[in-house]
C-alpha cells in the first residue's frame, strides 16, 4: 500500500540521496582497491602485445598463458579473475587485432655464385691443351677420333653424374662407388669408340687423354672438388699464357698437358679416397640404370648441337662453354624465384602468370649477354642465341627430374641438323637455327605445362 512521500528537507529525498552517495563511495572505494590488479593485468597485456594481438579468440589467449605458467592462485590474487579464461578475455579486449605478415624464410635455392663461375670457367680451361699440342698431331686428319671420344665422354659423364647424384642422396660413400666404378669405364669405352678414327698412334693418345681428363674432371665435380680441379688445370693454363711470347718448345708442350692429366687424375683419386671412408648408409639400395639413360642422350644430343655450331664458329663454342657457369647460376635462381612466387599468390592462375614471367627473365638474363659476344666472336647471333636457349631449357626441365622430354627434342634437333649438314642442302646457318628454334619452342611449351603448376615448387 502506497501513501504521500514527504518533500520537506531532511525527508525520503534526503534518504535517497544519501543511498546515492554510499553507492559512489562503494564503487570507489572498489575502483580503488581493484586498481592494483587492473593495473597488473594492463602490464601482463603489455608485456605479451606482440602474442595476443595476432590472436582470434580468448581461448587463444587462454593457452597462452598457461603456456606461461600461470597458475589460478596467481591469477585471482595478482590479477584479479576468477579464472583463466577470465583473465584471458580481459587482455583479449585490452588488445587491439593486429595481424603481422610471416617473416619471409630464407631462399632453399641460392645459388653459390662463386661455384657458379667457377664450374664456366673449368668447363673451358681444357681447351687450352689443344692450342699446347696442336703441332705435335695432324689437327684437319685427327679431329674425328677426337669429336667422337669427346660425344661418347659427354654422353657417359652425364648419365654417370645423373647416377652419383641419386645414389648420394643414400649417401656420399654410395655415390663414390659408382663414380670409381663408372669413370674408368667411361674413359675406356671413349677411347675404344674413336680409336677405329685415328690415323695414328698419337691421335689415339691424344683421345687416351681427352677420355681420361674428362672421366677424372666429372668425378670432381660431382664431389665438389672445383678447387681441386682448377689447380690440377695450372699447367694447361701456365704454358698457354706464354704461347704468344715465348716458344716453350716440345718436350714442355707435350709435358704440361699430361702434368695436367695427371694431376686431375690424382686430384679426383684423393677426392674418392675421401669419399669411401665415409660410414656406408644401412640399407642403400643400388637404382636402375634406366633414369639414367636420358640424361646420356641428352649429352649426346647437345654436344653434337654444340659441335655443328662449332663447325661454322669455333670461337661461338667458347663463348657457349663458358656460359654454362651463369646458367647453372640461373637454374638456382628460377627455383628460387618461383617458390618466391609460390607464396606471392594464391590462385593456379596467377602462379602460371608470375611463372611465365620469372621463366622469360631468366632466360632474357642468360641469352642478353650472349649476344656481345657473338659479336665479338663474328659469330652469327641467332643460331648461338636459339642453342643456348635450346640447352638451357632443357637443363632446367632436367633439374625437376623431367629427363626423357628434353632428351627427345634434342635428340629430335641433333638429327635433323646433321642429316641436313650430310646432305647436299646449302650450308649455312639456317638448318642449324631451324632445328633448334623448334626445340626451343617446345622445350619452352614444356617448361610451361610442367612447370607452371604449384605442385613441382612446393
Amino acid at each position: 500500500m502506497s501513501g504521500p512521500m514527504a518533500l520537506e528537507p531532511g525527508g525520503a529525498e534526503g534518504d535517497m540521496l544519501s543511498l546515492r552517495l554510499a553507492g559512489h563511495r562503494a564503487a570507489a572505494s572498489a575502483s580503488a582497491a581493484d586498481r592494483p590488479e587492473q593495473d597488473a593485468v594492463d602490464r601482463l597485456a603489455a608485456e605479451l602485445a606482440d602474442r595476443i594481438g595476432p590472436a582470434v579468440h580468448p581461448y587463444e589467449v587462454a593457452a597462452l598463458l598457461e603456456s606461461e605458467g600461470l597458475t589460478a592462485e596467481v591469477i585471482q590474487e595478482r590479477y584479479g579473475h576468477r579464472n583463466l579464461f577470465s583473465l584471458a578475455s580481459a587482455l583479449y579486449e585490452r588488445v587491439p587485432r593486429t595481424f603481422p605478415e610471416p617473416v619471409t624464410p630464407p631462399d632453399p635455392w641460392r645459388p653459390d655464385h662463386v661455384r657458379c663461375a667457377l664450374r664456366g670457367v673449368l668447363f673451358a680451361l681444357p681447351g687450352l691443351a689443344y692450342l699446347l699440342t696442336a703441332r705435335l698431331w695432324h689437327a684437319a686428319r685427327d679431329t674425328d677420333v677426337l669429336v667422337v671420344a669427346g660425344l661418347v665422354s659427354w654422353a657417359w659423364g652425364q648419365a654417370l653424374g645423373h647416377r652419383a647424384y641419386l645414389r648420394m642422396a643414400a649417401g656420399r660413400r654410395e655415390a663414390g662407388l659408382t663414380l670409381r666404378a663408372g669413370a674408368p669405364l667411361g674413359a675406356a669405352v671413349a677411347t675404344a669408340a674413336g680409336a677405329p678414327f685415328a690415323d695414328s698412334g698419337t691421335a689415339v693418345a691424344v683421345a687416351t687423354a681427352q677420355s681420361v681428363y674428362l672421366a677424372a674432371a666429372g668425378v670432381l665435380l660431382v664431389l665438389g672438388g672445383e678447387r681441386l680441379l682448377l689447380a690440377a688445370l695450372a699447367p694447361v693454363v701456365a704454358g698457354s699464357v706464354v704461347l704468344p711470347w715465348w716458344e716453350p718448345g716440345t718436350v714442355l708442350r707435350v709435358a704440361l698437358p699430361l702434368l695436367s692429366v695427371v694431376g686431375t687424375v690424382g686430384a679426383a683419386g684423393r677426392a674418392l679416397r675421401a669419399t669411401l671412408a665415409v660410414t656406408p648408409a644401412p640399407g642403400a639400395v643400388r637404382p636402375p640404370l634406366l633414369p639414367s639413360l636420358p640424361y646420356g642422350l641428352f649429352g649426346l644430343a647437345a654436344g653434337v648441337l654444340v659441335l655443328l655450331e662449332g663447325l661454322q664458329h669455333p670461337y661461338a663454342v667458347i663463348v657457349l662453354t663458358v656460359s654454362m657457369g651463369p646458367a647453372e647460376w640461373l637454374l638456382y635462381r628460377y627455383r628460387g624465384m618461383s617458390v618466391a612466387a609460390l607464396r606471392a599468390t594464391a590462385t593456379p592462375a596467377a602462379f602460371l602468370f608470375r611463372s611465365t614471367g620469372v621463366l622469360a627473365l631468366c632466360l632474357c638474363a642468360y641469352l642478353l649477354p650472349l649476344l656481345p659476344a657473338a659479336l665479338l666472336t663474328d659469330a652469327e647471333p641467332i643460331p648461338l642465341l636459339l642453342l643456348a636457349a635450346t640447352l638451357w631449357t632443357a637443363l632446367l626441365l632436367q633439374a625437376f627430374g623431367a629427363a626423357w622430354p628434353p632428351a627427345g627434342v634434342c635428340l629430335a634437333a641433333a638429327a635433323g641438323a646433321t642429316a641436313t649438314t650430310l646432305s647436299h642442302l646449302p650450308k649455312g646457318p639456317g638448318p642449324l637455327s631451324l632445328c633448334c628454334g623448334a626445340a626451343a619452342l617446345c622445350l619452352t611449351a614444356c617448361v610451361l605445362r610442367l612447370l607452371g603448376r604449384p605442385a613441382p615448387h612446393s
